[in-house]
């Protein structure tokens, strides 16, 4: 039977030792040999080998020796070793050693007598600690504290044991004298420890005391007053009231670790505002004192879940927190913002977009690298906040404006979508944001910007200044026609040998996802900024941003600009009473048109026009020459009005998500009216009382009774064993989010007492037993709790299995093995549905690299209703919006997201057709970074996907 381990070490086992060469080693006078060889021994030991010849040898040869790495080395062979025979009577050599513990416990040297006591805190005989104990007492006296600190710990492990009482009856009383008169730390921690464990009330007594200098203790002193305060108030919540008032005293230490835990400890156990105020200032000055990176990422957890619990604490707070955006880390200013957007008020929104806008401003330096994401946070999170509170629009609008010809392209476009909203939402804007769209439109050098900002030129210049100047400036980035010439044409053809490389480069053909999660080809590198094609004269100040675009072969921007034209000469016709100055930018408008065709169909750019884009250019020419009221009413309405339906429709379904968030059930409706006269005060203070007040409200709203507890109890019981066998076994699994415990109940079924009955487990996957459950005597017909820690590291499926094995006492000798059944760890319990923009999900999309295709086969008939049983069976959640859909077309596809614990995403794309047999076809995508999770939901959905089960 394998014995519990007390410490491990590093061990080459290809060079095994003999036991002879350690005995002959040992018996030498080479102290250098000897500690070799008694690191072998102890090596051989850990291997389970038993080797007892050695042990006189040791005795005569090793004990006597000065030399302090050895008498260290003999200590830890003195743990190692069996002490005691198979009925548990210590053996009769160990009194041997007795008498060599005895002097190394009235050693002169003060780090034999501190290792010595260390070695007998992992005693268990209490044959060899009893002739000792006078010499532990005495060394609590000792002039040097290491050996004082570790005198303390060897009187608690002495106290501890099963007959420790006996023992050392007046331990207790001995470490409080000793506390009082103590002055290192260590030794006052360990004192404080030992009495925290064995005597509570004497720890409470001492604190109490000596409340008026507890700021003045140690940090690891202080920490075990946070420990016994968390004890106390658990066992004893009437008397929480003044143990707050201890851990808010705390709050003042020096030590950022107590105040972290005071702060932690504070809204463990209180609701009182003051309570979770100081807690939350402490967070606040955390995050900004200190510079590990990690520290403020665990600190803005801790603030987002105070956010959640005391929402308007956290709102005084808000400029604290923002305070964070120092930090150069993309994910701590990310996590700050987001923290930061969910508190925002009437109050403080001007205080917030202040502090945005200057950061927006910072980023122009380019001193750091990720400059252009960070400015694409900062205008993601205006952008939001001008949602929300639209008045404050106008003071952000413009200076973003200046973003819209930045570099970062997902930056830029963020700026043209907050521009495109803001027009609709704000009217009054209207005007001066068309103005200097117009002034500044030749500066944006990204296609997908472009086409935005064309939209929005041709959707909100209304007035016939706007309209002339809308067409005007687009004629300007286009420049001169023809857009090439014969000769140009001819020289191109020459030259595209030597030209082949860098046009292929601008205009590559790649696959792109499309909002659905469907795939379709894309001419042109849309996603960077452009430069100038080598087959245009001229230098790139002399060309228009259009130009380029259309000479580097975006032929889809050419469709944009045409139906911005369309749409300008159409509202011309309205707001211009001169026909011939219609007339005249009618055919020019015509004119560029058909030049953009020309282009498309020579042979001047590596790529032909693209069927659709020509498409839209001609229909936009056949509209010109051929205007009708049915038609102008679609170009010059319905764009707008079907624009307005789907912001209608965005703004709703955030309405309904922070409904839902919002619902808690409570145990009744009323709120609680509390009466502070009413109270019965008896000396009690402010804080007391609030934290009393906040108590009777948790009871009263139910918050204390958390329903459907038991039954999920229930769900996660899994039988280990079968009912017939001699021991029955079931587990209640639960499982946090970094670890996972396992709480098996074991029943002796027979009428014989089970001897060394041990729960051994192994794990595949990700996951990691912590510590080996201990051996267990079992009477006949008892149970017994047993508890395994098992550590995940990822989001993967893993599996536990084991067996219980145990000797009878009517057998010793034969062991009896009985197998478990598998503990299969789900995914489900570590991934939670999470949103994310389309953007975002289609960059992720390309990126990840893992995939796994799962083919549909179920006999669920409906598509929504297979959509809806795949987002519950993999708990996701579906970004595609509900409109999208609607109707009965016998195909959809849609998008899923999720995040793990672990901070791990996970995308689907369910794509799913109807068969002329009413059947579902189609696949389920899954891309993740790492495969596990890839494979793991992919197994997941082959299991669940089939339908009711």
């Amino acid at each position: 039977m394998e014995k519990s381990c007390t410490l491990l070490v590093h061990f080459d086992k290809g060079t095994p030792a003999m036991a002879n060469e350690i005995k002959e080693a040992l018996e030498g006078n080479d102290i250098d040999n000897k500690i070799e060889a008694m690191k072998k021994a102890i090596m051989l030991l850990l291997d389970g080998e038993t080797i007892p010849q050695l042990f006189i040898t040791i005795i005569r040869y090793v004990l006597p020796s000065d030399d302090h790495t050895i008498q260290k080395l003999l200590l830890l062979y003195l743990e190692i070793i069996d002490k005691t025979d198979s009925r548990g009577k210590v053996l009769p050599e160990m009194i041997l050693i007795c008498q060599n513990l005895r002097n190394n416990l009235q050693h002169p040297n003060e780090y034999i007598r501190g290792v010595t006591l260390r070695f007998l805190c992992r005693l268990n005989e209490t044959e060899i600690i009893e002739p000792l104990i006078p010499s532990i007492l005495t060394n609590l006296e000792h002039r040097h504290p290491f050996v004082r600190r570790n005198a303390v710990l060897a009187v608690m492990s002495v106290y501890k044991l099963p007959q420790g009482e006996q023992l050392l009856d007046s331990a207790p009383e001995i470490i409080e004298k000793f506390l009082t008169s103590e002055q290192d730390n260590s030794s006052k921690r360990n004192a404080f420890l030992m009495l925290f464990n064995c005597a509570q009330e004497r720890a409470i007594n001492y604190l109490f005391t000596n409340i008026d200098r507890m700021t003045d203790w140690g940090e690891q002193l202080q920490m075990v007053v946070l420990e016994l305060v968390k004890k106390v108030c658990r066992a004893n919540k009437a008397e929480k009231g003044k143990y707050i008032k201890i851990i808010i005293s705390l709050l003042n230490s020096p030590s950022t670790a107590v105040i972290y835990e005071c702060a932690g400890t504070l809204v463990s156990l209180s609701s009182a505002p003051t309570a979770i105020r100081a807690a939350a200032n402490t967070y606040c000055q955390l995050l900004l004192s200190q510079s590990d990176n990690n520290v403020k990422l665990i600190v803005l957890d801790r603030l987002n879940e105070l956010k959640t619990s005391h929402r308007e604490i956290m709102v005084e707070l808000v400029m604290d927190v923002l305070r964070a955006l120092s930090s150069p880390n993309l994910d701590i200013r990310r996590k700050t913002i987001d923290i930061a957007l969910e508190l925002i008020t009437p109050r403080n929104i001007d205080e917030v977009v202040m502090l945005l806008k200057k950061e927006v401003v910072k980023t122009q330096s380019g001193e750091h690298e990720k400059n252009g994401e960070y400015r694409q946070m900062l205008v993601q999170a205006i952008h939001t906040c001008a949602i929300k509170f639209p008045e404050v629009a106008s003071t952000v609008v413009h200076l973003l404006m200046d973003f819209l010809s930045d570099t970062n392209v997902a930056s830029a476009m963020d700026v043209v979508v907050f521009v495109r909203e803001i027009i609709e939402t704000n009217p009054k804007l209207r005007v001066s944001i068309i103005t200097r769209l117009l002034d500044t439109f030749y500066q944006i050098r990204a296609a997908r910007v472009c086409s935005c900002a064309l939209w929005i030129i041709g959707e909100y210049c209304l007035s016939l200044s706007e309209v002339e100047s809308g067409i005007s400036t687009i004629k300007n980035c286009l420049g001169d026609l023809p857009f090439y010439t014969v000769s140009e044409e001819g020289e191109a053809q020459e030259s595209s040998k030597s030209s082949q490389v860098s046009s292929t480069t601008i205009s590559s053909r790649r696959p792109v996802i499309l909002a659905d999660g469907t795939y379709a080809t894309q001419s042109a590198a849309l996603e960077t900024a452009i430069a100038p094609p080598t087959l245009v004269q001229g230098s790139l100040s002399s060309i228009g941003n259009l130009r380029s675009l259309l000479l580097s072969g975006d032929f889809f921007l050419g469709a944009v600009v045409a139906c911005t034209l369309t749409k300008l000469v159409l509202r011309l016709e309205e707001v211009q009473p001169s026909k011939v100055e219609v007339n005249r930018t009618f055919t020019q408008v015509l004119l560029i048109m058909v030049s953009m065709l020309q282009l498309g169909e020579s042979s001047f750019l590596p790529h032909p026009i693209d069927n659709d884009s020509r498409d839209r250019i001609v229909l936009c020419i056949r509209l010109l020459s051929n205007t009708g009221d049915e038609v102008r009413k679609i170009w010059l309405q319905s764009c707008r009005q079907s624009f307005v339906k789907m912001l209608a429709e965005k703004q709703r379904h955030e309405t309904e998500e922070i409904k839902a968030r919002a619902q808690i059930s409570y145990a009744q409706p009323d709120d609680l009216i509390d009466f502070y006269h009413l109270k019965s005060r008896k000396g009690m203070s402010q804080l007391e009382l609030e934290d009393e007040v906040q108590d009777d409200l948790k009871r009263a709203t139910g918050e204390f009774t958390k329903e459907g507890d038991d039954a999920n109890k229930l769900n996660r019981i899994l039988q280990l064993t079968g009912f017939s066998d001699p021991v029955y076994a079931e587990a209640y699994v639960t499982v946090h989010h970094y670890d996972i415990v396992l709480d098996v109940t074991v029943i002796n079924r027979t009428k014989e007492t089970l001897q060394n009955l041990c729960l051994e487990l192994a794990t595949m996957g990700d996951l990691k037993l912590v510590e080996r459950p201990q051996n267990y005597t079992l009477a006949p017909e008892s149970s017994r709790q047993i508890k395994a820690n098992i550590k995940v590291s990822s989001t993967e499926t893993g599996v536990i299995f084991g067996n219980i094995v145990y000797e009878t006492s009517s057998n010793v000798q034969e062991r009896t093995v009985i197998v478990l059944n598998d503990i299969h760890i789900d995914i489900m319990d570590y991934i939670s549905p999470a949103s994310c923009t389309d953007v975002a999900f289609r960059a992720m999309w390309a990126e990840f690299e893992w995939e796994n295709k799962v083919a549909v086969n179920t006999v669920i008939q409906d598509e929504k209703e297979f959509l809806n049983h795949i987002m519950k069976s993999t708990n996701m959640k579906c970004l595609t919006p509900i409109s999208a859909l609607e109707g009965e077309c016998g195909f959809l596809a849609a998008n899923l997201y999720a995040k793990s614990v672990f901070g791990e995403d996970a995308l689907v794309n369910v794509s799913i057709e109807k068969q002329a047999d009413n059947k579902l076809s189609g696949y389920i995508r899954i891309r993740s970074k790492t495969q596990g999770i890839a494979l793991s939901l992919g197994d997941k959905i082959t299991l669940k996907q089939k339908g009711g089960s």
